[in-house]
């Protein structure tokens, strides 16, 4: 089996396809991150500053071009959410597999970036489905983990749907920084 960093493989349900991220997605992209109800809500851990909000063109190619560059030296797989129904890009994933000296290693963290109008229980449920059950086997890993924020209602209730239970365990940072308000699927 070819790993995902040779071939990245698409995934999809009846409403969501997974393709890996191309600068063609940056318009729809660039309606995701710079959505002022959205990016609170994104997971910025250990990102060097980034708080991923978006206003031009250039800088939303910029990320997608940064992106390549971390699935070309293998670090993560960023894959754009489309909905089937309209044709557009609403949202991102990113996973990679943590190597790391806390709770977190050997796991496939995933990071979910929505646009607020699809910041709802089911449809990250729908969307969360296509993928998780991919990523032990993907990422060689035996956990998954996403953050949610406590103010994230609507993403905290679908991860515990899919399984996932919140752990007081903290993802330590490259500088030592400790981050919270994780959740955790087990194998």
């Amino acid at each position: 089996m070819l790993s995902v960093y040779e071939k990245c493989p698409q995934f999809e349900n009846e409403k969501y396809q997974l393709k890996y991220v191309t600068n063609e997605d940056c318009l729809d992209l660039l309606k995701v991150y710079s959505d002022k109800k959205s990016v609170p809500i994104f997971n910025s851990d250990n990102c060097g500053g980034d708080d991923f909000y978006y206003t031009t063109e250039q800088r939303m190619n910029e990320a997608i071009d940064y992106w390549h560059f971390e699935y070309n030296r293998a670090g993560f797989v960023r894959w754009s959410i489309f909905d089937k129904n309209i044709g557009s890009a609403i949202g991102t994933i990113e996973l990679f597999r943590r190597k790391a000296n806390d709770y977190f290693t050997n796991c496939g963290l995933l990071r979910l970036d929505l646009r607020s109008d699809y910041e709802q229980t089911q449809e990250i449920q729908r969307i969360l489905s296509i993928i998780v059950p991919h990523t032990f086997d993907l990422f060689k890993c035996d956990k998954v983990a996403t953050k949610a924020i406590e103010e994230a209602t609507e993403r905290i209730q679908a991860l515990r749907h899919l399984g996932f239970k919140y752990t007081n365990e903290k993802v330590v940072g490259h500088d030592g920084t400790e981050y919270g308000s994780y959740y955790v699927l087990k194998n």
